[in-house]
């Protein structure tokens, strides 16, 4: 089977070999121009949990030379998205699934839809304030509590927005507040529950702030309860600020998580959890530009016109006009955080790149993500392989072991990147020495 890509990387891109660990190689090994990559057939699924054993003292994830990582905040329940307010708060999200990953899998495999729970959700907003800008943060707030899985956050004008797994929330806020009291507007209703749940809701404004944008992943893995249960699931929808407008950006983005907007263009990128069980290799997780409108696939089709064989035959004009996502991120990896990185202070080969936070995989024989990816960005457009940024996350490949598992991913208004590391309760800081 051949594969056509609209912007087209290096071969190591496709299954996440690491290309240049480091700025100077960044610098000099260009993208390698080809016009088609070959994906293989259909496999057998393998499944591999991993086993969370948390961080050593004084232990921290190795980022490339010329890196320092700290952490920035600790013994947090489930820290899973952030953003940066315009004074520099952090604003963390704590939720957490209420099915384990060990009853997922069996889900996934027997088709019985499990309740063991695996903790309450934190179900609140934390805010982080680093006064006198240092890295570190002298004062810790809670912000919001009795949230229902929150993820999504967003700042417009006088208001906090939230995105819970089923529905985005509105409440007053001024700049510099530490905590939200006043009751809160539920915006827009959103799908939740389900099979194999994506219960993760981002948020995302447009630049003039008239726009947000929703990411709703689907409620099964390829469908198999039928397409009732996916309705307004497996998009991006597009809303104004007040929940009124909804309509669908773009659609067949089986979970689409992490969103931001390349440096410099009006153009959307999302990073996108793949499906399972078609074996080791299918299929890659992606990062891609969203086209208004586009359709990318799910259930019916993968990288452009693939026929899922699960779905042979029930929809072929979808599959045709599937769109080719831009970046392939290898498979299983849970592909999660994205953040485009617009300071100055990382070395020049970073600026106006794509950070990925990779949550890690559990149907591959082997583990897969379990890391920070980059990918080189220059104008708007991805001009380079697909690089290891931080790693160390897995403590031993062969036993299934890892110290955490990167989620979120941010800018701060020094410079820095903050990577949430939500099983092991840390926030990391990524500092250029």
């Amino acid at each position: 089977m051949k594969l056509k890509f609209h912007h087209v990387l290096s071969a190591c891109s496709l299954f996440f070999v690491a290309c240049g660990p480091d700025a100077s190689s960044q610098q000099t090994t260009p993208a390698v121009s080809t016009q088609e990559m070959t994906l293989p057939a259909p496999g057998k699924s393998h499944v591999k949990l991993s086993k969370v054993i948390g961080w050593p003292e004084g232990a921290a994830p190795a980022a490339p030379a010329g890196f320092v990582v700290t952490r920035f905040a600790q013994g947090i329940k489930s820290p899973r998205n952030m953003i940066v307010a315009p004074n520099g708060d952090v604003f963390v999200s704590l939720a957490n699934s209420e099915r384990s990953a060990k009853d997922r899998v069996i889900g996934a495999i027997t088709g019985q839809n499990k309740s063991e729970v695996q903790g309450k959700s934190a179900n609140q907003v934390l805010l982080y304030r680093d006064e006198n800008k240092d890295g570190v943060p002298e004062k810790s707030y809670l912000l919001l509590e009795g949230l229902n899985q929150p993820f999504g956050m967003l700042l417009i004008g006088n208001w906090f927005y939230v995105a819970n797994t089923d529905g985005v929330w509105r409440y007053p806020y001024r700049p510099g507040d530490t905590s939200i009291t006043a009751a809160g507007t539920k915006i827009l209703d959103l799908p939740a529950g389900g099979y194999n749940n994506h219960w993760t809701r981002n948020l995302l404004a447009n630049r003039s702030k008239s726009k947000i944008y929703i990411s709703v992943g689907s409620g099964s893995n390829v469908a198999e309860h039928g397409m009732d249960n996916e309705v307004r699931r497996a998009n991006i929808l597009e809303i104004n600020p007040d929940g009124s407008g909804e309509r669908i950006y773009a659609s067949g983005l089986r979970n689409p998580v992490g969103m931001d907007w390349a440096p410099g263009t009006n153009t959307l990128w999302t990073a996108v959890n793949e499906r399972d069980e078609l074996g080791d290799e299918l299929v890659p997780d992606y990062m891609t530009s969203v086209q208004d409108g586009g359709f990318y696939g799910w259930p019916f089709a993968y990288f452009g016109a693939h026929e899922d064989p699960r779905r042979k035959g029930e929809n072929p004009e979808l599959v045709a006009r599937t769109i080719v996502p831009d970046i392939a991120l290898g498979a299983h990896t849970a592909s999660l955080g994205l953040t485009f990185y617009t300071g100055n202070k990382f070395p020049r080969p970073y600026q106006g790149g794509a950070f990925i936070g990779q949550h890690g995989s559990w149907n591959r024989s082997e583990l897969a993500g379990y890391k920070v990816a980059f990918v080189p960005f220059t104008k708007g457009k991805a001009s380079g392989a697909v690089q290891d940024f931080l790693t160390g996350f897995i403590a031993d490949a062969d036993k299934g072991e890892v110290y955490g598992r990167p989620v979120g991913v941010v800018q701060t208004t020094d410079g820095a990147l903050l990577v949430a590391d939500d099983v092991s309760g840390i926030i990391w800081r990524v500092q250029a020495k």
